[in-house]
């Protein structure tokens, strides 16, 4: 009783201390010059308290931009902007900027990976100062708000090396942000292999929402241990069963995270995903591959995967290469492809059976009407983030989920999704507590 009265203390004092750091990670001029001393990068970014001040700050950075206020929770207010007059809109309409409440413009990474972790620090310098609770690969691409994005614990395509430089990147800022307890770190990776560049989103010196997924994940109290940290208990002196201080756990099956909407609640609302997020639960399914995996992640979250039928895909110009390959392995599973004209040509053009079919704007027979007959089994839809492309694409998205046809607004998504199809005949069910033991029993994975 005393260690859970301990405890309680431990996490509402532990809470009000990482409010006071959290100025620090929060106050983007402060916190920009703490990573400039790491030798850290963050994307291009100023803050704004005036109309006037946004539009010439904006030319400095380069459209499109992510903006929004300050001290905001959950993305609210949120948007991503591509030029003057969406910007103008946004600063009249969205926001009311002043020297007190100033607005936040962040230059926007075009196709890269989003990345969350989980760690726990305990206030020392030391290498065993910090632990890492796990990491998190985005399905969804950086634009997405990371609460309404699927995540795989361990990561399914980041490279060893790329996941030891995160790892370092994050105890770098727990140590100059003195955290004892919990934190979390959004990052952005951009480019590929070699080339791929790391810059710091976000940090959080607190508990994050994935801290119950990642503790059920990887079978590690992540609460417990850092409330204990949080009371001045040091990390190396914490000695759990094994007689090992804590440590990272990477399990040797994955586990994919899926966010629950409330969409289908609200008929008419346009169910397409960015900045802001809207989300009202979560779902977690476990598997020996991230497809497996995934595909338990959708079952959960109430999404009705198809075994047969025809598969509608249309994408905005950027994902089109992208939307073959999915074309080519949907057809591989028997699908038939239907597709809007640009979109059906690129697939015709890669040696891929697909019927075209008319966007709604440009007449009838359209998608809509494939939709309303019953033709369509399953939709895989993205659009540029511009308002004008958004509007002119919604009846898409608000008819399948009026008709209950499972969509994807992003290829990330859509791409994840039929990875998960391929295990549809052959499901396998574990309990977590015999996924905890065989963690614990492997060797050789653990950091």
């Amino acid at each position: 009783m005393i260690g859970s009265i301990q405890a309680g203390k431990a996490l509402f004092f532990g809470a009000a201390a990482a409010v006071r750091r959290g100025d620090l990670a929060l106050g983007k001029e402060r916190f920009q010059k703490l990573l400039h001393e790491l030798g850290l990068k963050q994307p291009p970014n100023r803050t704004a308290r005036t109309e006037e001040q946004a539009l010439i700050l904006a030319q400095e950075i380069g459209y499109p931009l992510v903006v929004r206020p300050s001290y905001v929770l959950g993305g609210r207010a949120m948007e991503i902007v591509h030029g003057d007059k969406d910007l103008e809109r946004y600063m009249r309409e969205a926001v009311k900027v002043s020297e007190k409440s100033p607005v936040l413009l962040d230059r926007f990474l075009d196709d890269a990976i989003e990345v969350d972790v989980d760690c726990i620090a305990d206030g020392s310098d030391g290498a065993d100062g910090a632990m890492i609770g796990g990491i998190m690969e985005h399905v969804e691409q950086a634009g997405i708000h990371s609460g309404d994005s699927a995540c795989s614990l361990p990561p399914y395509s980041l490279s060893v090396s790329l996941q030891n430089e995160l790892r370092r990147q994050t105890r770098l800022m727990a140590h100059a942000l003195k955290v004892k307890g919990l934190m979390n770190v959004q990052f952005a990776i951009q480019g590929e292999g070699a080339d791929a560049v790391v810059y710091v989103l976000e940090v959080n010196p607190r508990a994050s929402r994935t801290v119950p997924f990642v503790s059920k994940a990887t079978g590690q109290p992540l609460a417990k241990i850092a409330a204990r940290c949080m009371v001045g208990q040091k990390l190396s002196a914490q000695r759990g069963k094994d007689g090992l201080p804590p440590h990272e756990v990477i399990p040797p099956y994955f586990s994919v995270k899926e966010a629950v909407f409330p969409f289908n609640k609200f008929p008419g609302v346009d169910p397409i995903l960015g900045p802001e997020m809207r989300s009202t639960g979560e779902v977690m399914g476990a598997g020996r591959s991230f497809g497996e995996a995934m595909l338990k992640s959708q079952l959960g979250a109430g999404s009705r995967l198809p075994t047969k039928g025809n598969v509608c895909i249309t994408v905005k110009n950027s994902d089109k290469a992208r939307a073959v390959k999915v074309a080519r392995d949907l057809h591989a599973m028997g699908f038939g492809i239907v597709a809007t004209k640009g979109t059906a040509a690129a697939i015709a053009d890669a040696g891929v059976p697909v019927k075209a079919v008319n966007k709604v704007k440009d007449g009838r027979p359209h998608v809509v009407d494939l939709l309303k007959n019953g033709e369509i089994d399953l939709v895989i839809t993205t659009v540029d983030e511009k308002r004008s492309a958004i509007a002119d694409s919604r009846s898409i998205r608000t008819t399948a989920l009026a008709q209950r046809v499972t969509y994807y607004t992003t290829i990330a998504g859509g791409r994840a999704a039929v990875e998960g199809m391929r295990h549809l005949a052959a499901l396998e069910v574990y309990d977590l507590q015999s996924l905890h033991r065989e963690t614990l029993a492997s060797t050789g994975r653990h950091r």
